[in-house]
């Protein structure tokens, strides 16, 4: 029994960062163990999360891992908390594409958790008991258990919110007034990953804290957590494999490489490796006895400059001889260069900053062989970036799915733009380590 609620929104801009983030801090202030999750495929919420709780945030998407996998996911990651928030994604009922698969909603029922909706209310007053009423009727199978309004201009712009929710039935467990002092600064890809800018996330995620402290109604909010009904689902655990020895697996790090799956490095433990971390943009090695590679998302445009000073480190993944499982901003790293900045020159490409914006979710086929994948297999992805390479994929792509193609494969390299959530996919896991744990990592002839 794990005391839960989802926070909500009409859509997206609407505060849900801040009155979820600001809540998961302010439940732990008083000493709550809080599990933080997200829905959808987004990397950079979970990050301010883990400052406010102290655990790791973990993401909630039905699209990537499979309906039947949330409960349990939802409940390996909150073993051991008093209270679970989950922040939701977009407006309430937004899924993928036209449907509402993989939305807030679909979630919280998924959870049987009740939702507490964020509402901007900004330039409007009796009307957001009509735009609530709305959202409450749309779906009977989704508990709204009241409210938060945010933007909140004055006492008297409250009064008229409140008593319209009032006269409606709907419960206001909290009123946040217009503040410009808990702002999360944002770039191409949203907000900028705490992991860039810890001290000042740190400082921004305690602003968060007091200020929902001081206007939300905590005790309410956890009396909503706490009715929700006990799920009957076993907790996920990743599947343990033997493969005769324990590879060093170096996932990268830092500022650099912020996006990834906490699931992901817990699959590859159980599988064997012995998971470390190291930082693109400060270690000059290899950690010791590397036989495999991960290098998952993140900024590495941003980074460009510093990934590119660190030569020696670029030669040693340039001639590194294990496998190498690479996405999106890995795929960038192992190019001929990124933006002008030479990187490792393990892939025949170049890439560069676009001003277009690559998003969305892709149901893929694997049309080529690599270390991970099989041909013929299907992935779930997502794709996430303003960036470009040249040539886009490989002669047989690693991917293929309705209008794009994607990636590169081989025997010991697997790199494409596709995110992918390992727990939908524990396989991979399996081959990577499988493949690392032949003889170490060897420069390449």
């Amino acid at each position: 029994m794990i005391p839960r609620l989802v926070i909500g929104a009409a859509a997206s801009g609407s505060g849900k960062t801040t009155v979820a983030t600001g809540l998961m801090a302010a439940l732990r202030a008083r000493g709550l163990r809080v599990s933080p999750h997200k829905v959808g495929p987004d990397y950079i919420d979970p990050g301010y999360h883990a400052l406010a709780t102290g655990r790791p945030g973990r993401n909630l998407d039905p699209w990537l891992t499979g309906e039947d996998l949330i409960a349990p996911l939802f409940l390996h990651g909150a073993a051991g908390a008093d209270v679970a928030v989950v922040e939701g994604v977009m407006g309430l009922y937004d899924g993928a594409g036209a449907t509402g698969f993989a939305s807030t909603a679909h979630v919280a029922r998924l959870l049987a958790a009740p939702v507490v909706m964020v509402v901007d209310a900004a330039r409007q007053g009796r009307s957001v008991a009509a735009l609530v009423q709305g959202f409450a009727a749309y779906d009977g199978r989704v508990r709204l258990a009241g409210v938060v309004l945010n933007n909140v201009g004055s006492p008297r712009h409250e009064e008229i919110c409140r008593t319209a929710l009032a006269e409606s039935g709907v419960p206001v467990f909290g009123a946040v007034p217009r503040t410009d002092g808990v702002a999360t600064p944002s770039r191409h890809l949203g907000l900028i990953p705490a992991a860039e800018r810890q001290a000042e996330a740190l400082a921004a995620v305690d602003r968060m804290a007091a200020l929902i402290a001081a206007s939300c109604d905590l005790d309410a909010l956890m009396t909503v957590a706490r009715a929700a009904p006990p799920l009957h689902a076993a907790p996920w655990s990743p599947p343990r494999v033997e493969h005769g020895g324990s590879p060093v697996v170096a996932v990268a790090g830092g500022a650099a490489f912020t996006f990834g799956y906490a699931e992901q490095a817990e699959l590859l433990a159980a599988a064997g490796a012995d998971v470390v971390t190291f930082d693109p943009l400060r270690d000059e090695l290899l950690p010791e006895g590397t036989a495999a590679l991960v290098i998952g998302g993140g900024f590495p445009e941003m980074h460009a400059p510093g990934l590119s000073a660190n030569e020696p480190l670029r030669k040693q993944v340039a001639a590194f001889d294990g496998p190498i499982a690479a996405e999106c901003a890995g795929l960038l790293y192992l190019a001929r260069e990124l933006d002008g900045h030479p990187m490792c020159g393990r892939l025949p490409v170049t890439a560069t900053m676009t001003a277009k914006l690559t998003l969305g979710y892709r149901d893929a086929v694997a049309t080529a062989g690599s270390v991970l994948t099989r041909e013929g297999e299907r992935y779930r992805g997502h794709e996430f970036h303003r960036t470009a390479v040249t040539p886009a994929h490989a002669a047989t792509p690693l991917f293929r799915w309705r209008g794009g193609a994607d990636g590169f494969g081989t025997p010991s390299l697997s790199a494409s733009y596709l995110h992918l959530h390992w727990a939908g996919a524990p396989e991979l896991a399996a081959r990577l380590v499988a493949a690392a744990s032949g003889p170490p990592g060897r420069p390449r002839s």
